[in-house]
């Protein structure tokens, strides 16, 4: 007889390895733990068969983070000019009111499409 082991007659002889960090170490054993799973070959298999991966591509929030990002910049520009000067124009205040608006509607837009 050769010094060779036989391997174990298995119903998956394939052995499928892959590397994860701690903090991933961690997630995956949360998430056993709330599905009540103790065995993790069991619930990496389950996963890799019948998960799935929710990949939301949700063009209407980009435009609105966009948007919200411009008026951002803009309203600080505005208390930059407040700050320097002491002086607030009638068109700051309509601007800071339009970009409320702006970002209201979005939202409000965003929740028809998406609703909590």
């Amino acid at each position: 007889m050769s010094g060779k082991r036989n391997p174990p007659n298995r119903q998956r002889p394939i052995q499928v390895k892959f590397f994860v960090d701690e903090k991933e170490l961690d997630l995956i054993k949360q998430k056993m733990a709330q599905t009540g799973t103790e065995n993790m070959s069991a619930y990496l298999r389950k996963m890799a068969i019948d998960g799935y991966v929710v990949n939301l591509d949700m063009p209407e929030l980009r435009e609105l983070t966009s948007k919200m990002k411009r008026i951002s910049n803009s309203e600080n520009q505005i208390a930059k000019q407040l700050n320097t000067s002491g002086n607030i124009y009638e068109a700051d205040i309509e601007e800071i009111k339009k970009n409320q608006e702006e970002i209201y509607e979005g939202i409000k837009k965003s929740c028809v499409l998406f609703p909590i």
